[in-house]
């Protein structure tokens, strides 16, 4: 029997009377990070594709997936938030002003003599790892990654792939490695580069969660192409909630406070967010031990204390959902209805998908589909974080029929 998705709403949510919303995912303030990006090599929007016949059959007017797959030729969307990170650690390091933060600078000879020896050190379960590794070789740097106990050897070799990028895989869980990988790079001056936060810990962060609205902005300016000014509806999927809080901060701000209907997904294991949420008391709260689930870059137990604010204040529902549900997401994306253009999502990145197939097809649901204001009128933008990050285990998922 399957296990059940839960989802519950957030009955404080009022966007127009939040006045304090974190100033730094403005549009205009980052205006600079889209730049930077459009600087590197390979940059180029990644496709924003449609699938009118799965909206059909589920009943809404248009589902959107934003494919990360594309992105840098890492097969994911990481790199976005490492790069620019990093490019701002690289900036004060050599004492430059951020407005000279653009490829051609930074990989001029002065500049990269002057940063040959940096080592940039993270904790992943694998995409972020690899973007630190890919941006590190960039700039001609070096990379030190850990990684959690249960990590696939694939997602390892991957990283280690890039620029003979030095991986441990540890014996500790994701919020662990990540303690471990601070006290390293304080121990041995490296540049500790997270997309979490703690305290004394703000910039990087925060410049990381910066990086993911450049996808953002390129799917609004998608959609507006397509004719469409706002999507209805918005799925994120989140571990610690960098990215979650970055597109959803994002999104209040572009709409001035009124951001689309948005659900925060998770695994059910380690739903750190929605736990949060669901306590009552407007602090966020972890989830420990050593979870398991195929999602393994959502795995993550404590959420970003600086994007927890936006997606307590601005979200609209929360759901906790079980390894199935991004099955089904999966092999829906992989076997599309019809003309429907295929779509490669990897495990961390088709659960929103899995969830509104659930939702708007099974008849258990419909009381939440409603509640979500799911109908004929609804357009979805869901956001495919990841292609095959482990792909014998995608093989074998998407061979399985589709069911719900």
């Amino acid at each position: 029997m399957k296990s059940a998705i839960s989802i519950i709403s957030n009955p404080s949510r009022n966007p127009s009377l939040n006045q304090t919303l974190t100033p730094f995912l403005s549009p205009k303030a980052v205006a600079e990070v889209r730049r930077f990006h459009q600087s590197l090599p390979l940059y180029q929007p990644t496709p924003l594709l449609s699938l009118p016949e799965l909206a059909d059959k589920l009943e809404l007017r248009h589902v959107f997936v934003k494919d990360e797959s594309r992105r840098f030729g890492l097969n994911a969307f990481k790199g976005l938030g490492a790069a620019y990170a990093m490019a701002t650690i690289i900036a004060r390091h050599i004492k430059a002003d951020e407005s000279e933060l653009n490829y051609q600078f930074l990989t001029t000879p002065a500049v990269r003599d002057q940063i040959k020896n940096l080592v940039f050190i993270t904790a992943t379960d694998g995409n972020h790892g690899k973007g630190v590794a890919w941006a590190s070789s960039l700039f001609g740097c070096r990379a030190k990654v850990l990684m959690p106990r249960g990590t696939r050897d694939c997602r390892a070799e991957a990283i280690r792939a890039i620029n003979h990028t030095e991986v441990e895989i540890t014996d500790l869980n994701y919020d662990d490695a990540v303690r471990l990988a601070a006290q390293l790079a304080e121990k041995n001056g490296y540049y500790l580069i997270q997309d979490t936060g703690f305290e004394g810990y703000e910039a990087i962060p925060n410049a990381i969660t910066q990086g993911y609205t450049t996808m953002t902005g390129e799917a609004l300016e998608q959609l507006s192409g397509l004719g469409i000014p706002k999507p209805s509806h918005v799925f994120l999927q989140a571990g610690v909630g960098s990215m979650a809080g970055g597109v959803l901060g994002y999104l209040a701000h572009y709409y001035q406070q009124h951001p689309p209907i948005t659900t925060i997904v998770e695994p059910d294991t380690v739903a750190c967010i929605y736990k949060s949420v669901q306590q009552g008391h407007g602090h966020p709260v972890a989830v420990g031990g050593n979870p398991e689930t195929i999602m393994a870059g959502l795995n993550c137990g404590e959420p970003n204390p600086l994007t927890w604010p936006i997606l307590r204040d601005f979200a609209a529902f929360y759901a906790s959902c079980p390894d199935w549900v991004t099955e089904l997401g999966m092999q829906t994306l992989a076997h599309p209805c019809g003309l429907d253009p295929a779509v490669v999502s990897g495990e961390s990145g088709a659960v929103g998908l899995g969830l509104l197939v659930c939702l708007c097809q099974d008849q258990n649901l419909t009381a939440l589909k409603q509640q979500l204001q799911l109908d004929r009128n609804s357009s979805v933008l869901l956001f495919s974080t990841e292609g095959n990050t482990d792909p014998d285990g995608y093989d074998a998922l998407v061979s399985r029929p589709v069911s719900i």
